[in-house]
């Protein structure tokens, strides 16, 4: 995908086909039955999870939770083939290797198998590393004419610190596994090096129904040009309070510039921050927690998006910046800013945990000229146009079909009468 996404930006979005083979609906649907195991389904997973299901003959979700209580997204309730787990959830706080601690929800939905049996998929398709993908991989054991895709978020950032017993864990269901989903490089070199099959490794990064989006004006006035806006949970792991410390350090060097800072989105620190915000004279607009719906608004009246994300498996935010037309000053500690930005042609990256760094990027970003500015946003919109649901759908069949054809190669040498 690095060679994809970093070099795309201003691309024809036809450069996807060349690079990964071609990926729009096929003429005819792949006659596979698939099960697609998740914890949720998110608002953006939606039109992907719509397309694939017209690309294969059968295709059932099946999910662990609803909805996570930390999210304010509407419950799915739609036209998809979907059953809800049964699950005991338990929450846990880890403590990451750069300081920060994180909420976690820990899933464990015993009845997979069953499921499964009943079903009888040709493909299973299991995200995450933890006990659903376990049982996946002995359904797996118990029918080998199915295929098996574990489907990896995360990237080398985000596992550091696992511990020998999760990390051996992981060795065990990827070398059994006929194909493995990444979002990124970084993932793909991490599952490599747990022993997943490079040539079996498929990428695919996180995306959305931008259409609403790229109707946003491109051309953005002097009042909004430059205004700052960062999207996403007020919580210590997307590192808002860094870019408060970010901005407070630069208004104590330019007293008289106007650096203006939205930020819609809600969170445990929020007050934290208003108080910080406060504490230091900082021109910033707390908007709390923005509906979707209403995102459109928000992009088209900022100028460049901030994401200060301390640990992200990528930071879809930064496809809506893009899309909307937003330059994005990120963190390369997200595999969607190591990805998708370009330096100096559709946004900035930098370590948001290394003050000198944040100040330097902070005085180039707000030190561009308009013009310049103005033509980011047009190379922004078009570094990720190619970056549709039906885009994603594809390289899940992409991965499917790999999984499938391993499966029936499996069949062929265990018992080559069935054949």
């Amino acid at each position: 995908m690095s060679e994809l996404i970093t070099d795309h930006a201003g691309r024809d979005p036809g450069q996807l086909e060349k690079i990964h083979g071609r990926t729009n609906t096929p003429a005819s649907v792949l006659p596979v039955r698939v099960a697609l195991l998740t914890t949720f389904i998110a608002p953006y997973s939606l039109p992907i999870f719509r397309a694939l299901s017209k690309l294969v003959t059968e295709l059932h979700i099946f999910v662990s939770t609803e909805m996570e209580d930390n999210r304010d997204w509407d419950v799915y309730s739609g036209d998809l083939n979907l059953q809800v787990q049964k699950t005991v959830t338990t929450v846990r706080y880890i403590k990451h290797p750069l300081g920060f601690s994180s909420k976690y929800y820990r899933h464990l939905s015993y009845d997979t198998i069953p499921h499964l049996l009943r079903c009888k998929p040709d493909v299973v398709i299991s995200a995450e590393l933890g006990l659903r993908t376990i049982q996946s991989c002995l359904f797996r054991a118990l029918r080998p004419q199915t295929g098996f895709v574990c489907w990896a978020d995360l990237s080398e950032h985000t596992e550091r610190g696992i511990g020998l017993s999760k990390r051996m864990l992981r060795q065990i269901l990827l070398r059994y596994s006929d194909a493995t989903l990444v979002n990124g490089e970084s993932g793909a070199r991490y599952v490599m090096g747990l022993g997943a099959d490079g040539e079996r490794i498929v990428r695919m990064p996180y995306v959305l129904d931008m259409k609403d989006l790229s109707t946003i004006p491109l051309l953005r006035d002097a009042s909004t040009s430059r205004r700052l806006l960062y999207v996403g949970q007020l919580i210590e792991r997307k590192g808002v309070h860094l870019l408060l410390e970010a901005v407070a350090r630069r208004r104590r060097l330019h007293p008289n510039e106007q650096c203006e800072l939205w930020i819609a989105g809600d969170g445990p620190t929020r007050k934290q921050l208003e108080l910080s915000a406060e504490a230091n004279s900082l021109n910033v607009r707390f908007m709390g927690s923005v509906p979707y719906s209403e995102l459109r608004s928000v992009y088209a009246a900022a100028g460049i998006l901030i994401f200060p994300t301390l640990c992200d498996t990528w930071g879809l935010v930064v496809n809506e910046a893009l899309a909307a037309g937003l330059p994005v000053l990120g963190s390369d500690l997200s595999q969607a800013v190591v990805e998708l930005i370009v330096e100096e042609r559709n946004g900035w990256k930098f370590r948001p945990d290394r003050a000198g760094e944040f100040d330097a990027v902070l005085e180039r970003a707000l030190g561009t000229p308009v013009g310049v500015l103005d033509k980011m946003r047009e190379t922004a919109r078009s570094s990720v146009r190619a970056l549709t649901p039906e885009y994603a759908a594809g390289r899940i069949v992409t991965a499917v079909t790999l999984a499938h054809d391993v499966a029936k190669t499996r069949i062929r040498h265990r018992w080559p009468e069935l054949s």
